[in-house]
């Protein structure tokens, strides 16, 4: 059993997020608002975050920094988050924000249930759809 946080303004991203983690078993809550999370967690620190990447005033990104500032201040303990995001040229943000975890929209229930599961075992997971290949340059 987990306790979860689903954070998002968009009624399909709460549905298809808790359609993959709700197994009956698992505790979850739905903040329809970034500015909300912080107040949530202090309350009930979750197992995980999970969080779009668009959110009202106050996005994914946002959220996960104003989560691990309020750790490293010793107000909050620390919360995994797992951002979904709109596009690939997000990752970099992504990355910037310290979350354990990312994944690529749109969703599909395979990546987001083995990402749900690499950081409620303490692990990350950073999404790989839709990366650029490498190619090497020859003359």
């Amino acid at each position: 059993m987990a306790n979860l946080v689903i954070v998002s303004d968009a009624t399909g991203v709460l549905a298809d997020v808790r359609a993959v983690v709700d197994d009956g078993e698992n505790d979850i809550v739905e903040v329809r608002s970034g500015e909300q999370v912080r107040a949530v967690v202090h309350a009930d620190p979750p197992d995980l975050v999970i969080t779009d990447c668009q959110v009202q005033n106050m996005g994914g990104i946002a959220v996960a920094l104003d989560l691990k500032l309020e750790e490293s201040g010793g107000r909050l303990p620390h919360v995994p988050v797992l951002i979904l995001l709109d596009r690939r040229a997000d990752v970099f943000l992504a990355k910037r924000s310290a979350a354990e975890g990312y994944l690529v929209k749109p969703l599909d229930p395979i990546r987001l249930r083995r990402a749900v599961e690499a950081l409620l075992e303490g692990g990350t997971f950073h999404d790989d759809s839709y990366k650029p290949l490498s190619v090497a340059a020859t003359d």
